[in-house]
C-alpha cells in the first residue's frame, strides 16, 4: 500500500469567486494525530470537505493511499461538525453507528448480528452502550458527539477526518475523545482534526497544520507551534497570554 495516507497537491477552492483555499500542497505521514488550526474563515472545514469530494475544487489533486478518494472510501472515516447534522431525524444511537458498517457490506446486504455486535462494541468504547436504543434527538451534545465517534470507529478506517470534535462537549467527553484518538494512533491509524483550542494543541497533536486560506506551515508540533508562526497565521487576532509559554494562548473568536 502507498505509504502516504493523504497527499494533496495544488488544491484551490472558491465560493462565489472568492478564494477560500489557495494552492494547498502537503503530504500526511502515517500513524499521526494531526491538528488543523487557523482563524475563522481560514478554510479548515473546507479543506476536509474538498479532500472528501463533498464540495467542488477549482483545481488540485487528492489521493488517499495513492488513489482517488472514490476508490478508497472504505479506508476513510469522517466525523462532521455536530451542527451540520439533522438531529431530529427519527433514528436511534445504535442505527447511526451501524451506518458505519455499510461500506463493508456491499449492495443489498442488510447488517446482521455481526454488524450489530461491532456497533455495540464501538458504543461501549465511547461509553454509550447504555444509550443504544435512545433517539439521537434526546441525547446531549456530548453524547451526540460520542455517537458520531462510535460510527467512525465502526467503519474501521485507516484515515480519519474529524471536524471540530471537541466543540460544545463537556470535559469528560473531551477526555474520552482524546483517549480514543490515541487508541486509533496506537493501531497505526492517521487522524486529522480541525481544532480551535490552542491551549491543548501541544498536548493533543503530534503534527500541526497552520492554515489561513494558504498553508502557513505543516510539520511536527514542536516545530510549527511557535509564537512567530502563530502570529503569521492569526495576524492581529492572536493574543499571547504568556510569552514564555506559547501554548498558553487565546484567540479572539474561533
Amino acid at each position: 500500500m502507498h505509504k502516504y495516507p493523504l497527499i494533496i497537491q495544488d488544491l484551490s477552492v472558491a465560493y462565489q469567486k472568492k478564494p477560500v483555499l489557495r494552492d494547498i500542497t502537503f503530504q500526511v505521514p502515517e500513524g499521526q494525530l494531526i491538528g488543523i488550526v487557523g482563524p475563522n474563515g481560514a478554510g479548515k472545514s473546507t479543506l476536509i470537505k474538498a479532500a472528501l469530494g463533498l464540495i467542488p475544487r477549482l483545481s488540485g489533486n487528492v489521493t488517499i493511499y495513492g488513489k482517488p478518494y472514490t476508490e478508497q472510501r472504505k479506508l476513510v472515516g469522517y466525523v462532521p461538525q455536530r451542527e451540520s447534522v439533522d438531529w431530529d431525524f427519527p433514528t436511534n444511537a445504535l442505527d447511526v453507528v451501524m451506518m458505519g458498517r455499510y461500506g463493508h457490506l456491499g449492495w443489498f446486504k442488510r447488517p446482521g448480528n455481526a454488524e450489530k455486535r461491532i456497533a455495540m462494541e464501538c458504543l461501549a468504547k465511547v461509553g454509550m452502550a447504555d444509550f443504544a436504543g435512545r433517539q439521537i434527538s434526546q441525547l446531549s451534545g456530548g453524547q451526540q458527539q460520542r455517537i458520531f465517534l462510535a460510527r467512525a470507529l465502526a467503519q474501521d478506517a485507516k484515515l480519519y477526518f474529524m471536524d471540530e470534535p471537541f466543540v460544545g462537549v463537556d470535559a469528560a467527553t473531551e477526555k474520552a475523545i482524546i483517549t480514543l484518538l490515541n487508541e486509533l494512533k496506537k493501531q497505526g491509524k492517521t487522524v486529522l482534526v480541525v481544532h480551535h483550542d490552542l491551549a491543548t494543541v501541544k498536548e493533543y497533536f503530534d503534527w500541526l497544520m497552520l492554515l489561513n486560506i494558504e498553508l502557513i506551515d505543516f510539520g511536527p508540533t514542536e516545530q510549527t507551534f511557535t509564537t512567530y508562526k502563530l502570529q503569521q497565521t492569526y495576524g492581529g487576532r492572536l493574543t499571547i497570554l504568556d510569552r514564555d509559554h506559547p501554548s498558553a494562548l487565546i484567540t479572539n473568536g474561533r
